[in-house]
């Protein structure tokens, strides 16, 4: 089964179509008309049970080096879930993410801000 054809996302208050651009064996891409950004779902099945949903955003900036010239910088945010093959439903994983999802949003994301200031 695959997600809803085209995705969203809304990024600095900007939101952008995804439209589907690849499907491959347990993955597809989604991908924003100006190939800027790209949306990666994909599964990895073996000893370990790897579902991974990821982003990755580019954009144009300054050159650091030569200000006078733009340079494509990157960055990407994933989530990964690794499940034995059997002992978790999908139900119980839910419950485990919802737990997750909690601690990075409380206070306004506060332990994530505190993360990408380098806070351990």
């Amino acid at each position: 089964m695959a997600f809803t054809d085209p995705q969203s996302i809304t990024i600095a208050g900007v939101a952008s179509s995804l439209p589907r651009t690849s499907v491959g064996k347990n993955q597809a891409t989604y991908q924003s008309a100006d190939g800027l950004i790209l949306l990666t779902a994909s599964h990895t099945y073996g000893k370990r049970n790897r579902r991974v949903i990821r982003v990755d955003h580019s954009k144009l900036t300054a050159d650091p080096f030569i200000p006078a010239q733009n340079t494509k910088v990157s960055m990407s945010n994933y989530m990964v879930f690794d499940v034995p093959p059997a002992g978790y439903t999908n139900a119980q994983a839910k419950e485990v993410y919802d737990g997750f999802k909690t601690l990075f949003t409380a206070s306004t994301d506060a332990i994530i801000v505190k993360l990408l200031g380098g806070e351990s």
